[in-house]
C-alpha cells in the first residue's frame, strides 16, 4: 500500500469512526439499554456461545453495547470470563470474574488489574468491540489495531464476533492489509453471517 493511499484509508476510517460514534453517543439512554438487552439476549443464543467453555468480552464504556450483564451471566453459567488487558502494543486475555480488581485505561474501559493470564489459544469465542461494520465483516476500532494483532494469534477456527447497535452496521468499512474481519455481527435487529 502506497504511503498516499495509506494515508486516505486512515483519513476515511477516522471519518467515519467520528461519525459513527456520534450517531451512537446520540441514543438515548432507555433505547441503548434495551437494544443491549436484547443483543446479550441474541447473542447468548448463538450455537457459538453455547459451546464456548471459555469467551474473551470486554469491558464495555462510553455508548457501547452493555456487557456488564454477559460478564455475570457467563461467569454464573461457568464458562470462563476473559477481558482484554493492554500490555503494550497488544491486548491479552485475562481471566476475570465480577467483583475482581480493575484498574482504568487511557481511554477510559477498565481492565483486569490481576488474574490468569489466558493464551489466545485457550479461548473458544472472542466477543469484538469496534465502531463501525460492514456485512462483509469488514471493521474499525478506535485506531489502535488491538483486535486486528489478537485476533491473529487465536486457534484456526475460533469464532471472532462483534456486538454493536444497528446503527453501527454501515454500507461499506474501508479497510486495509491488516485488517481483521468478524464472522458475525450481532445487534439488536439480527445476526449478520459475515460473508467476505
Amino acid at each position: 500500500m502506497s504511503a498516499s493511499s495509506s494515508a486516505r484509508l486512515k483519513r476515511d476510517k477516522r471519518a467515519l469512526r467520528r461519525e459513527v460514534i456520534a450517531r451512537r453517543d446520540a441514543l438515548p439512554e432507555p433505547t441503548r439499554a434495551a437494544a443491549s438487552r436484547a443483543i446479550a439476549e441474541r447473542l447468548v443464543a448463538l450455537p457459538e456461545a453455547g459451546e464456548a467453555g471459555s469467551v474473551m468480552l470486554f469491558w464495555s464504556f462510553g455508548s457501547e453495547v452493555d456487557t456488564a450483564p454477559l460478564i455475570e451471566r457467563w461467569t454464573a453459567q461457568g464458562k470462563t470470563v476473559a477481558l482484554p488487558r493492554i500490555e503494550g502494543s497488544d491486548v491479552v486475555p485475562v481471566a476475570f470474574a465480577p467483583g475482581a480488581a480493575t484498574t482504568e485505561t487511557a481511554f477510559g474501559a477498565m481492565e483486569p488489574a490481576e488474574g490468569r493470564v489466558l493464551d489466545p489459544s485457550e479461548l473458544d469465542l472472542v466477543v469484538v468491540p469496534g465502531v463501525a461494520f460492514d456485512r462483509t465483516g469488514n471493521r474499525v476500532g478506535y485506531g489502535a489495531g488491538y483486535y486486528d494483532r489478537f485476533l491473529r494469534r487465536t486457534r484456526e477456527g475460533v469464532p471472532a464476533v462483534a456486538i454493536a447497535f444497528a446503527l453501527q452496521v454501515v454500507p461499506e468499512v474501508p479497510a486495509g492489509r491488516t485488517d481483521r474481519r468478524v464472522d458475525a455481527i450481532v445487534t439488536e435487529a439480527e445476526v449478520i453471517r459475515c460473508r467476505p
